[in-house]
């Protein structure tokens, strides 16, 4: 079995964070220290990303969604959790829905797709960092990740550096893997067949998942329910209170 870094925290019913492609678990600091206060936060390193293990190989969310349940199985003794993935995390929370759903409580889907229709740009990312490695794309990540107006302030600008350091130290072939896993989703049919409260999340202004993506995932995942931040890709990193809030409302519905 693969080792995962983990962090825990806070007290309460346990929710487990899962974060963005080229991230790692900090993307959650924010999100988790309000967090903490009234549930046990698990957050998590994906494989290939962060201090978990990089594994040679092709990579499926499919594959996400099983390292997630097994440290599901491990850490949670034996109730089923909240689980929040972003991005590739919303990516790895569809999947482990259909494929888990006994581990789960409820399921939360931020900033994240089902679909890529143009897979082009993704090939053309994994050419670049094929080439001249993951600084030649970093800049650009990171400037989808936050709202112009965020990353120039102090706050921000801290943040955009950190999230830029930890995409570029990145594992190059973990990271192509990941970005090919990405590109070749489609849960269009599946979330069809997810039976577990759900919460979508959109960014208002996310131009890399932009809302209508989230539209469809609510359209197609049976009584999902949808909200909106207003952050660009990375709501959770842009706006931790206003996130917090969304996700004590959804739970406080169940």
């Amino acid at each position: 079995m693969i080792h995962l870094n983990i962090v825990r925290e806070g007290q309460g019913p346990l929710v487990v964070l899962s974060h963005a492609l080229g991230c790692d678990l900090h993307m959650w600091d924010g999100v988790a220290k309000l967090l903490a206060r009234d549930f046990t936060v698990l957050r998590y390193d994906h494989r290939n990303h962060g201090r978990s293990d990089v594994v040679a190989g092709a990579l499926t969310m499919q594959t996400l969604a099983q390292d997630a349940a097994d440290l599901i199985a491990r850490e949670a003794g034996g109730a089923p959790v909240h689980f929040v993935g972003l991005s590739m995390g919303g990516m790895t929370a569809q999947a482990l829905a259909l494929s888990h759903p006994q581990l789960l409580r409820s399921v939360v889907i931020a900033n994240s797709a089902s679909y890529y229709p143009d897979r082009a740009p993704w090939q053309a990312r994994v050419e670049t960092v094929q080439a001249q490695g993951i600084a030649a794309i970093a800049t650009g990540a990171v400037a989808r990740w936050l709202t112009p107006e965020f990353a120039a302030t102090a706050d921000g600008a801290a943040l955009a550096r950190k999230l830029h350091d930890t995409l570029v130290a990145t594992d190059a072939q973990g990271y192509i893997a990941a970005c090919q896993g990405v590109a070749a989703i489609d849960f269009r049919e599946s979330n069809k067949k997810i039976g577990l409260p759900t919460l979508v999340i959109a960014g208002a202004r996310d131009e890399a998942t932009p809302p209508a993506m989230s539209q469809e995932m609510v359209a197609a995942i049976p009584g999902a329910k949808l909200a909106s931040v207003e952050a660009a890709h990375l709501s959770a990193v842009e706006r931790p209170a206003e996130f917090v809030q969304v996700l004590k409302d959804f739970f406080a519905t169940l």
